[in-house]
């Protein structure tokens, strides 16, 4: 393969990738996916849109499911394969195809999940509620889980590909996970050193997305009591939410919160590259 050149090569290497997940059932990925959307739909589906407690909850679950699916696309791709891509290396193959093929199959295969996802959510969650901000909720909060679910996928060939066996692949995977789940700015507030961190999350830019979609600014912890109950309302006034600058309502933090997740993917795109590089350095 010395001269074959780099489209030539991801064009094979699809196809090989292709090939074994098909081999493999690659279709019980879909069937995964399909599971967990459809329990964490209809257990938080119904209180979706009713006030900021239970959406942030709600989008916080969606978003964390997102995140899981996609890791255990990949989780143990790279990983299982060392010693073939080692013999592979030596007779030519370029890591960077390599790396490109894997992507682009994880890139078909989170666009058949995410159609899934979304399919199910929308049983269950009225994504109506929300008002558009590009084009229609529908189609911002699709893409929204579909960066999360292909982000995710890409995250976990970066795991793999630092990992020396499946097994230390599976056992680094939780830790990615609560990673994930810690830094989002749901469950803790975030400050200083942690909140810096929380960038290189795409939990914090999927919630921002979905909750810059939802508007979520505007939904109040009182929102479903009468309003002419002034008393009600002054008491909880101090339990209301403290506004969210990501969460805004606006075209540029939308776009802000995809261009970080799009930025993350190829920035581990191209860490799991040097890795397999730098492990295959003496072949």
């Amino acid at each position: 393969m010395n001269d074959t050149s780099f489209l030539t090569q991801t064009h094979v290497y699809f196809k090989k990738i292709f090939r074994i997940a098909m081999r493999e059932k690659a279709w019980k990925f879909i069937i995964f996916a399909a599971i967990i959307s459809f329990i964490v739909a209809s257990i938080t589906g119904s209180d979706m849109y009713k006030d900021f407690d239970k959406t942030n909850s709600g989008f916080f679950t969606l978003t964390s499911a997102c995140i899981w699916i996609g890791i255990f696309n990949s989780i143990q791709s790279i990983c299982k394969e060392h010693e073939i891509i080692r013999a592979e290396y030596r007779q030519g193959m370029k890591i960077s195809a390599y790396i490109t093929a894997n992507v682009q199959w994880q890139a078909l295969l989170c666009l058949l999940q995410s159609v899934i996802i979304f399919g199910i959510c929308c049983v269950f969650m009225d994504f109506s509620k929300s008002t558009h901000l590009l084009i229609s909720p529908y189609l911002e909060n699709f893409i929204t889980i579909y960066l999360l679910v292909f982000s995710a996928s890409v995250l976990g060939i970066m795991v793999s590909s630092l990992s020396g066996t499946p097994t230390t692949a599976m056992t680094i995977m939780p830790f990615v996970l609560i990673v994930q789940l810690i830094m989002c700015g749901v469950l803790f507030e975030l400050e200083g050193f942690t909140e810096g961190v929380s960038y290189i999350t795409l939990s914090k830019w999927g919630m921002n997305s979905f909750g810059s979609v939802a508007d979520l600014n505007s939904y109040k912890l009182a929102i479903n009591e009468p309003l002419h109950e002034a008393k009600v309302l002054v008491e909880n006034y101090s339990a209301m939410p403290k506004p969210n600058d990501f969460y805004d309502h606006e075209v540029s933090r939308l776009l802000l919160s995809w261009l970080w997740i799009v930025g993350i993917t190829f920035f581990n795109a191209v860490v799991s590259g040097i890795a397999l590089k730098i492990k295959n350095r003496d072949s």
